[in-house]
């Protein structure tokens, strides 16, 4: 970001928001720390505490964020990579929160989600904060409902991935020692993939709101554009590898490889294709 942007609105809460998630990251590593292994427990249960605190502050604060630039653009800041990486970055940061608080055996798998997040909070501080236009094919509740359910299976995809780390770490010492407090893989690999079901489910009704949506707004349901190919390619992806996970038995790393594969198709599907694309399809809120 250019010295100007220091002046735009959201900008400080932005930062606010990030540095939140920071401080979760920092404390997260420290709790898997062999040194922290043998603290009293209660010291264990303050460090995912103050994890679940920071977490729950940068939500916050990036919504406030999100807000100030509502106010300052006039419409949702929905549109622009800058605006999609800020909301990407308080959705997943709410679901994430959500699933610590809920799901105390799976909290050690934050030293994984979190790195990742950081990767869009490092590249939204590249960007610049310039307004956007909303498009009036956006005023559709049917695009609103595409957006809300891709921004749950991104999440739930995330907190595989989380899971998914914990299994491939694991084949090493350290990632014993890292995750000693978890359950045993078989248990960490179940979960993993009830997550992937139940993004399964939200990228198939994605798609199909999507659809809809298309066809009020283009006048067709599907082009086959490099978006929708892309989509298409990540629900083929994951419904594949939902497949060869109940079919056959394959090791929990191997298992963990394919999650992270489905992910990063996942993760190229909403950073990657929606700015080359040259067709009308552009962006993912």
């Amino acid at each position: 970001m250019s010295p100007g942007s220091a002046m735009v609105a959201e900008i400080p809460w932005l930062w606010a928001g990030l540095s939140a998630y920071m401080i979760a990251t920092l404390v997260s590593m420290w709790g898997v720390s062999p040194r922290y292994a043998g603290m009293p427990i209660i010291q264990h249960k303050t460090h995912e505490y103050i994890v679940l605190g920071c977490l729950a502050l940068g939500v916050l604060l990036l919504a406030t964020a999100i807000g100030a630039r509502w106010v300052r653009i006039g419409h949702g800041p929905w549109i622009s990579l800058f605006e999609l990486l800020m909301s990407q970055l308080c959705s997943l940061g709410l679901i994430f929160t959500l699933l610590y608080w809920r799901l105390p055996g799976f909290r050690p798998s934050a030293v994984i989600v979190l790195p990742i997040m950081w990767v869009l909070g490092s590249w939204v501080l590249t960007l610049e904060p310039t307004a956007s236009h909303f498009p009036a094919t956006y005023y559709n509740i049917w695009k609103w409902s595409h957006v809300g359910l891709g921004k749950l299976f991104l999440a739930l995809l995330l907190a595989g991935v989380g899971l998914a780390g914990v299994m491939i770490l694991r084949t090493t010492r350290l990632g014993q020692s890292w995750f000693r407090s978890m359950p045993s893989d078989q248990v960490v690999d179940r979960l993993a993939w009830r997550f992937m079901m139940l993004a399964l489910v939200f990228d198939s009704l994605m798609l199909i709101a999507g659809a809809v949506w298309a066809q009020d707004a283009w006048g067709r349901y599907w082009a086959w554009d490099s978006l929708e190919t892309s989509a298409f390619l990540t629900w083929l992806f994951l419904a594949i590898g939902l497949h060869v996970r109940l079919t056959y038995k394959v090791p929990h790393w191997v298992s963990g490889v394919i999650i992270i594969g489905i992910f990063c198709m996942a993760f190229a599907t909403y950073f990657g294709a929606p700015y080359i694309s040259p067709a009308a399809h552009k962006g993912m809120v």
